[in-house]
């Protein structure tokens, strides 16, 4: 389990990712993440490995920051949005009463606000699950993008206590999934963009934009 915690204005981000893929030359000259896998159930495993290590170590982060790719057959290619709102299209209990994308018996609602924001990026809703979205499954799923780690991800950090910020390039969507040469395709321009936006969010954490 190797990553660092990064130092920036005086606040220690944590970053976690999901695949080396997603990790290209950009990322890799800014930061090392927690690569926890692919998935909710290994995001969940690893990322509360991780943070219960630091925690006894009271060396627990300021901030955690998600990031990768994504899917939308509706938002521009290419392009990074962080998340605004997170849901689980996983979860249905709906037989037994319970809003769709609720979990029972856990007091949040089905789609969960994320208020920090990176000043200059747009923002996207993002509905995470087990699975990969590709053509007319996208129309039974109510937000802007897909991944299939952010809401464990979500979880772990709101029982720790944890800030967290969502960065997602759009890697696929437009065309239907054949092959995972259609996902990797342009994460070396993810890659390049997502950099980006990690220099905004330490030029805003330098400058005192955040506060936790």
């Amino acid at each position: 389990m190797t990553f660092e915690l990064k130092s920036v204005g005086g606040k220690s981000v944590l970053f976690v990712m999901a695949a080396e893929a997603e990790y290209g030359p950009f990322l890799r000259s800014r930061f090392t993440p927690l690569m926890t896998g692919v998935g909710p159930v290994e995001a969940t495993l690893a990322l509360t490995r991780a943070v219960a290590v630091l925690e006894a170590g009271k060396t627990l982060p300021d901030l955690v920051v998600s990031l990768g790719s994504a899917g939308s057959n509706t938002l521009e290619q290419t392009e990074i949005y962080q998340v605004g709102s997170v849901s689980y299209r996983d979860m249905d209990a709906s037989p037994l009463g319970f809003e769709k994308g609720r979990t029972p018996f856990v007091d949040l609602p089905p789609v969960v606000d994320l208020p920090l924001r990176i000043p200059g990026i747009p923002t996207a809703s993002l509905s995470t699950g087990a699975n990969i979205v590709s053509g007319e499954a996208y129309h039974a799923i109510a937000a802007d993008m897909v991944d299939m780690e952010t809401f464990a991800v979500f979880r772990v950090c709101s029982t720790f206590g944890l800030p967290l910020i969502g960065l997602r390039g759009i890697s696929d969507g437009k065309d239907e999934l054949r092959h995972v040469g259609d996902w990797t395709e342009y994460l070396h321009i993810i890659d390049q963009k997502l950099a980006g936006s990690v220099d905004a969010l330490f030029a805003g954490l330098e400058d005192g934009l955040f506060w936790f």
